[in-house]
């Protein structure tokens, strides 16, 4: 992981990225019930899920998303943080032992409202798919983003390590020895 800054003007539509694959495990599915008190049948209980369409226990699509947007974060952007996710849809379901990859391309960028002069809005596509190459989630993930400074030197000088005061104390000097 890396720091990479990118201001508003620096998102270009129909700039993608990819991700490698990620397997949905039990584990996964277990923890996630867990943590949002989700136990549903459906991602439960594999004899009932058997009495239905789908035929086997399906991963919750708040993890399937939560998976899929933490596979796309990987450099840092100082100038950058998301606004939110529009457009949410769990188009198909994913089971375990089920392979998803994530493609996120930038879709178009827009003026904040209220600080045009300071912000704009990226929109992300994040569209998920299974092993298959089925799409299984579909979603826009929005940005809020830092405008270019119109002078360059506004920009608040990058964090240094601090340095000794200089009205610091020196150390005592080292004992002599006899």
């Amino acid at each position: 992981m890396q720091t990479v800054e990118q201001f508003f003007e620096d998102y270009a539509p129909g700039t993608s990225r990819q991700t490698t694959g990620r397997t949905i495990t039990e584990a996964d599915i277990v923890l996630h019930a867990g943590q949002t008190g989700d136990f549903f049948p459906h991602h439960m209980d594999e004899q009932w899920c058997a009495t239905q369409s789908f035929g086997h226990r399906i991963a919750h699509g708040t993890l399937v998303m939560s998976v899929a947007v933490g596979m796309t974060a990987g450099d840092i952007n100082p100038r950058a943080m998301s606004y939110g996710y529009d457009k949410v849809r769990f188009v198909r379901p994913v089971f375990i032992g089920d392979t998803i990859t994530v493609t996120a391309t930038i879709t178009g960028t827009r003026d904040h409202p209220k600080q045009a002069g300071r912000y704009g809005f990226a929109d992300e596509q994040v569209t998920v798919r299974n092993q298959h190459g089925e799409v299984v989630l579909s979603l826009v993930h929005v940005y809020l983003v830092e405008r270019q400074p119109a002078c360059p030197s506004a920009l608040p000088p990058p964090p240094t390590s601090p340095s000794p005061s200089p009205t610091s104390t020196p150390p005592p000097p080292a004992a002599k020895e006899m």
